[in-house]
């Protein structure tokens, strides 16, 4: 894609243009981070707080959970990397994990709170009054956007100068020595934002202690030039558990380390985006076969679509036969920050088709090293005292959730969160009846209902949504911070 075509997309033109992945990526790299196009305005709410739209979803319909640990995160910003074991405590996001399931479902251990979601899920679907069954798969997609080479320690740098607070190619906070006062240290590979293998093994662990096999489970991103690193990998290898042994990995460049499988391309179950102006996309067919998804996504700030959460995961899920292959370069348009409210949005598509957001049984923001964009470090939240965000979120409702998360972002001054960025959640939280006019229908099963429920909530003191206020409408928030 020349650089011409590029401006164009960032201005909200309808026309896409396609070339190699790389090229892309490049072009919108530079052009977010050198300031090659103008910035738009500081994201403001276009409602009033408490306004809630659509439906809820879930057990307790509405209801995001987050867990916020400062024993969870010890990095210094010189000592190693943030995801070595001596930098996240294991077993305090152990109990963060816990803690968020048992929250989520009501229940009194975390064998039942699991029963309890697959059973309400497959409710949901119309399965029965089934719980998980040996034999059923379980995908997990986590965002590797970031891993791009065969060592987290020697990634691309990211391209421009952080934010204040974020952590340097120095390893420490912006305008600050490495090590706070203490001052000194090498210069190091920069910090990008990252999955925690930390959060990774807590959640595998969790459903193969809830009864799940690990040949069941697949840790997928399948992204071009994208790998689930070693830093998760080797997590999951070092347990001496059978189960965790089998789990599987499937990645679509794992630059010759071994041990992943690589995506193959189901052409019987198409994206067919619900604007024609999208070419069709596909999906592996190792995801497809699995009856049940996990989205564990990352919470940060995004330079072309306002933010990156669980609405945004599956730009690692997709194919295009004639577009690039493995890459969502061809969506990029449609998800810009520049594009007006009320606008067609191809998330919305993605979180209701049926073989992603329809059998997802669970969603979940990692937002223990928060990175301050999509294509930058990690960074000491001015909100939380100048320390890292520390925090986990959970929910069954993919709307609710990333309202939360965005709310969580707009309140951050160090998280640069610009220009449109809930028209995906407006669009997806009345997807029957949008406000774009879009006819949503991703998998050609029907017009697609409300995916969940949107509202912002009170102020960033309080954190109250409409349900922790006594409606019986909109978000719940159980939050422990």
């Amino acid at each position: 894609m020349d650089r011409r075509c590029f401006l164009k997309s960032l201005t909200a033109a309808p026309a896409v243009c396609f070339g190699h992945p790389s090229l892309i990526w490049t072009e919108l790299a530079l052009a977010q981070q050198r300031g090659g196009m103008s910035q738009p305005d500081p994201f403001k709410p276009s409602e009033a707080a408490n306004n809630p739209v659509g439906e809820a979803r879930g057990i307790h319909p509405g209801r995001v959970v987050w867990v916020r640990d400062v024993n969870s995160t010890s990095w210094d910003g010189r000592t190693g990397y943030w995801w070595d074991n001596a930098n996240t405590e294991q077993k305090a996001v152990n109990r963060m994990t816990s803690q968020l399931l048992l929250d989520l479902t009501g229940q009194k251990n975390d064998k039942q709170a699991w029963d309890a979601l697959f059973r309400h899920h497959n409710q949901a679907r119309k399965f029965g009054n089934s719980g998980y069954r040996r034999g059923e798969k379980i995908a997990i997609k986590i965002n590797c956007n970031q891993d791009r080479g065969p060592n987290w320690s020697n990634m691309v740098p990211s391209l421009g100068p952080p934010p204040a607070g974020a952590v340097g190619r120095g390893g420490a906070p912006e305008g600050r020595p490495p090590g706070g006062a203490q001052g000194g240290g090498p210069a190091r590979a920069p910090q990008n934002g990252l999955p925690s293998p930390h959060v990774v093994l807590a959640l595998v662990s969790q459903l193969i202690n809830a009864g799940v096999p690990g040949e069941d489970i697949l840790l997928y991103e399948v992204a071009g030039r994208r790998n689930i690193g070693q830093p998760i990998y080797s997590k999951i290898r070092a347990e001496s558990n059978r189960d965790l042994q089998a789990v599987q990995f499937l990645v679509n460049t794992d630059y010759g380390l071994g041990g992943r499988l690589a995506p193959t391309v189901d052409k019987e179950n198409p994206v067919q985006f619900s604007n024609p102006e999208v070419p069709t996309a596909y999906l592996a067919r190792e995801v497809n076969a699995a009856k049940y998804m996990i989205n564990i996504a990352l919470l940060r700030a995004h330079g072309m679509a306002g933010v990156t959460l669980i609405g945004k995961n599956h730009f690692g899920s997709v194919h295009f036969p004639d577009n690039g292959g493995w890459t969502p370069a061809p969506l990029h348009s449609y998800i810009m920050r520049t594009r007006p409210m009320g606008s067609y949005n191809v998330l919305v598509d993605l979180m209701g088709h049926r073989h992603l957001g329809g059998k997802t049984v669970l969603y979940m923001l990692d937002g223990l090293y928060t990175a301050e964009h999509n294509e930058g470090n990690v960074f000491r939240f001015a909100s939380f005292g100048d320390d890292w965000a520390s925090s986990l979120l959970m929910s069954q409702d993919p709307v609710a959730i990333d309202s939360v998360g965005l709310d969580i972002l707009r309140s951050e001054t160090r998280a640069d969160v610009r220009g449109n960025a809930d028209n995906y959640l407006h669009e997806a939280a009345q997807a029957g009846k949008p406000p774009s006019g879009t006819v949503y229908n991703p998998d050609k099963s029907g017009q697609l209902a409300s995916l969940g429920v949107h509202e912002h909530w009170n102020n960033a003191t309080e954190r109250k949504y409409s349900r922790n206020l006594g409606k019986k409408e909109g978000i719940e928030l159980i939050a422990s911070v």
